[in-house]
């Protein structure tokens, strides 16, 4: 998945780089660098495939797509604020509370097989979840270790 490898070839780059021109690994900055990035190419998503991310949805939650949009601005702010020493726990513990509560969203798109770029109903379904499941909980790791400090 294309948010993975964001995360992780970000991580990569930054610690390399800090490493050659600051001489130090800086690993915690690097790691909410890495993560500020991940969740800004994924606020994309938000703007550019509403449609979809509307789809994704239980059917009971009202204003869908103001939703959508609230949420890409959230992941955009919250992203920045990992990078300031002063508001990253606190940015860090709103992520974690985004992350579990985005989970169903993502469960009810595979079970609905939303394809959210699309905007379709053909998207690969449950199976899906196999490696989403785990993902989420990797970004949950990542804050947890990174941004909160646990």
């Amino acid at each position: 998945m294309k948010v993975l490898l964001v995360l992780i070839i970000s991580f990569i780059l930054t610690t390399v780089i800090s490493r050659l021109f600051v001489d130090d690994w800086n690993i915690m900055l690097n790691g909410n660098v890495a993560m500020m990035l991940m969740l800004w190419f994924t606020s994309l998503g938000h703007f550019m495939f509403t449609k979809g991310m509307v789809m994704m949805m239980p059917s009971f939650i009202p204003f869908k797509g103001a939703l959508v949009y609230l949420t890409g601005i959230m992941e955009i702010v919250l992203g920045a604020l990992l990078v300031v020493n002063a508001a990253r726990h606190i940015a860090g513990i709103i992520l974690l509370v985004m992350f579990v509560v985005m989970l169903p969203a993502n469960i009810n798109a595979a079970i609905k097989h939303v394809d959210f770029e699309k905007g379709t109903y053909d998207g690969s379904g449950t199976g899906y979840l196999w490696f989403r499941i785990p993902l989420q909980l990797l970004f949950i790791a990542w804050i947890l270790y990174f941004s909160v400090g646990i």
